[in-house]
């Protein structure tokens, strides 16, 4: 009996068979690829030879091409040059000078000249389509600026959880009985000194004209009763002409009173459009400029803005020292109505250099009038004290350090104003001039990295307003 381990020689014999044809038959398949790819190979080296002889063909033709070219070209240079040497020389006339044969300096001159008239007539057309249509522009401008002094408390409200149009409707509401709350103390406390301080402007007359007469002067009463005659016919002059046609006058009283009473109705519902919807308002703007120069102008908008929301607090911290200053110095020297001048030197000093001195000047002549000269000296010492501090001390260091404005500049912007504009000129000036130079200084920084990447194209605007990168357009917010 055999054991059941043990394989049988004949099975043995047949497995070695089957695992020889498995194995001749891989080797088999394995030739058949390595004769295949040897086959490849060759087809492909035959394909790049064929191709090489081609390129090479195809540039001998070429190189062949462009050398019978310049052979041809040579040939028409030398054959035109022969005929030139070959052909007499014209007799010309002499050359006589053209109006156009200018020196370059004139000539770069004129150029400058005839644009920078153009510059000059265009701008001089824009300022007299805005004086034609001033009874809008002005309370716009207005309104811009309160907005630019009261976007910081919209957004605080808006933050904590108030609606940005009810948020703008209470800072507007609030502003408005500030400012008659202000007005209607100061016009109370003068209807109600009034009576006393025209007596003491009686007596002060009575003083003047002693002093006059005995003082260093030496003026006879002659003299005196001239200036005072000549005082009193004009007066009677100006108040007979507007009696010879009252109808005129009335209707005069009553469009200066309509205008006042339309540029106080555009400054308000400005204001609060200006706070609660900026962002859509300049996002309509910006839209409005060709697609190119959106993000430029996007960008020199809110810096303008910035520019602006700095200038206007620069001018209220600087009113409200100048008031509180004068006013206790008024208070010192027992000055009447010492609220009404500190109203009267908050809001003149709203309109740089002038505002200031006009509403000091107010405030000596009232210490003159019911104090005496001495007390209105005095007075004039605290005034000019107290501007030469704010001039000197507070005003460069606001205005300096965030408007960044030349004092020269603001001289000069304040008188071109007035001419320009009288009062609201002045008022605009200031602000138009740091505005300007916030954008001026913005466009000359980024002109630069601009021109580095001129191929990339500028960010798109989108349906609902620009984007919002800090700084803040107007009516969203402040730096």
């Amino acid at each position: 009996m055999t054991d059941q381990g043990d394989v049988p020689g004949g099975e043995k014999s047949t497995a070695k068979e089957s695992f020889e044809r498995v194995t001749g038959a891989f080797r088999r398949n394995r030739e058949a690829r390595e004769a295949h790819r040897h086959a490849q190979e060759e087809a492909d080296a035959r394909e790049s030879a064929e191709v090489a002889k081609e390129a090479a063909a195809e540039a001998r033709e070429s190189a062949e091409s462009f050398a019978l070219r310049l052979v041809n070209q040579f040939e028409r240079l030398r054959e035109e040059r022969q005929e030139q040497l070959a052909a007499p020389e014209p007799v010309t006339a002499p050359k006589s000078v053209s109006r156009t044969d200018v020196p370059y300096g004139v000539e770069l001159s004129a150029q400058w000249a005839w644009r920078f008239l153009v510059i000059v007539a265009a701008g001089y057309l824009i300022v007299r389509a805005l004086g034609i249509v001033s009874i809008v522009v002005v309370p716009l401008v207005i309104a811009l600026l309160i907005a630019a002094l009261v976007s910081p408390i919209v957004n605080g409200l808006a933050r904590i959880g108030l609606k940005r149009s009810i948020s703008a409707l209470f800072v507007v509401i609030g502003v408005l009985a500030a400012v008659i709350a202000m007005l209607s103390f100061a016009g109370t406390q003068v209807a109600n000194g009034f009576t006393d301080l025209a007596g003491q402007t009686v007596k002060a007359l009575d003083e003047i004209r002693d002093w006059l007469i005995n003082g260093p002067f030496h003026a006879s009463e002659s003299q005196i009763d001239t200036w005072l005659n000549t005082v009193q016919t004009t007066v009677e002059d100006w108040a007979a002409a507007y009696a010879s046609n009252p109808f005129s006058r009335v209707s005069e009283v009553g469009g200066v009173a309509l205008d006042v009473f339309a540029g106080l109705f555009i400054v308000l519902f400005s204001t609060y459009f200006f706070c609660a919807e900026g962002e859509r308002i300049w996002g309509w703007l910006v839209r409005l400029a060709p697609r190119a120069a959106r993000s430029r102008m996007d960008s020199s908008g809110r810096v303008a803005w910035v520019s602006l929301t700095q200038f206007t607090r620069a001018t209220v911290i600087v009113a409200a020292v100048d008031a509180v200053g004068i006013m206790i110095i008024a208070a010192a020297l027992q000055v009447p109505f010492v609220v009404a001048i500190g109203v009267l030197v908050f809001l003149s000093s709203f309109v740089p250099l002038i505002g200031a001195t006009v509403a000091g000047a107010v405030a000596v002549l009232v210490a003159l009038v019911s104090q005496g000269p001495v007390t209105a000296l005095l007075m004039l010492g605290g005034v000019i004290l107290v501007q030469q501090l704010e001039a000197h001390g507070l005003q460069p260091f606001l205005l300096g350090r965030w408007v960044r404005v030349h004092p020269l500049g603001v001289i000069l912007a304040v008188a071109t104003g007035i001419v320009l504009g009288g009062v609201a000129g002045a008022l605009v000036a200031v602000p138009l001039v740091a505005a300007l130079n916030a954008v001026a200084n913005h466009l000359t920084a980024t002109a630069p990295a601009q021109a580095q990447a001129p191929t990339s194209p500028p960010p798109a605007v989108p349906a609902n307003g620009p984007t919002s990168p800090p700084p803040p357009s107007p009516g969203a917010g402040s730096a």
